[in-house]
């Protein structure tokens, strides 16, 4: 077993050991956190989805959309801020580039909440498609609470083509670029509903993006790539055992053959 000192072995051991911690420790744990956080978010559906709709104002906290409200439904009647308007780039639905198109409505009782109005297909993610206007006057509206979305680099929001335009569906992100005092979150639009363009789908954002057990099966694949692993370096240090002994084989028979000519030898002697 000295063999395994050696500096080709000592990097190969390293090298699975290191692997199989990455596999058990983090790949796998982090496929099976997103799976049982899919879970929790279509539990939260699925709760939500129970109650009736109620107006706004009994359901949103002072604070914004809480995820103890995400999805709850709701209704509010209001006027669409349309100067306020931006669209959200780089969204894709069915498999082809969108924007989603953010706009403030004004509530009876003076509260400012986003309003999700839906996407427009577009014919690639730079330029941003014709989409028709929110109605104006007042309109009430059926929608379900949202949480914001972050942004992880931070970016700002711009404006092009006579767009204002934003990285992730942001309530906080448009109040800071309009000034307007934007309750957190956003009212996802239904269908049929004034000012609706396609609606968003009614489902979390990671069951739109992959099949249901998806993270779940890579979770377990992780698992048994590290077993795998384990498996090979001790199939190769067993291969490796067996071929030294093959080749030690002929040296231990030779030395068998010499002693017992040497005792042969002896014994004619003491004759």
């Amino acid at each position: 077993m000295r063999f395994l000192l050696r500096p080709a072995w000592l990097a190969l051991i390293t090298t699975v050991t290191l692997f199989v911690i990455a596999c058990y420790a983090v790949l796998a744990p982090w496929q099976f956190g997103r799976e049982a956080d899919r879970d929790a978010q279509q539990q939260a559906l699925d709760s939500a989805s129970g109650i009736p709709p109620a107006p706004l104002a009994q359901v949103l906290p002072p604070d914004g959309v809480t995820a103890a409200v995400e999805w709850r439904q709701v209704t509010v009647t209001g006027t669409y801020l349309a100067d306020a308007e931006a669209v959200v780039r780089l969204r894709v639905y069915d498999g082809k580039p969108a924007f989603e198109v953010l706009t403030p409505l004004r509530t009876n009782d003076g509260t400012v909440v986003a309003v999700d109005r839906g996407y427009a297909r577009a014919d690639s993610g730079a330029a941003v498609p014709a989409y028709a206007a929110p109605p104006t006057g007042e309109v009430t509206l059926s929608a379900r609470l949202r949480v914001d979305e972050t942004d992880p680099d931070h970016r700002p929001s711009f404006t092009a083509d006579g767009h204002r335009q934003l990285y992730v569906t942001d309530a906080r992100a448009l109040a800071t670029a309009t000034g307007l005092p934007i309750s957190p979150g956003y009212l996802a639009l239904a269908a049929d509903q004034p000012g609706v363009l396609a609606p968003l789908p009614v489902a979390p954002a990671a069951a739109q993006s992959a099949a249901p057990f998806t993270n779940l099966s890579y979770a377990l694949q992780w698992l048994t790539f590290g077993a795998i692993a384990v498996f090979a370096l001790v199939y190769f240090v067993r291969l490796e055992m067996l071929q030294r002994g093959s080749r030690a084989a002929p040296r231990r028979r030779s030395a068998r053959r010499s002693a017992l000519r040497r005792d042969l030898a002896g014994e004619d002697d003491d004759e």
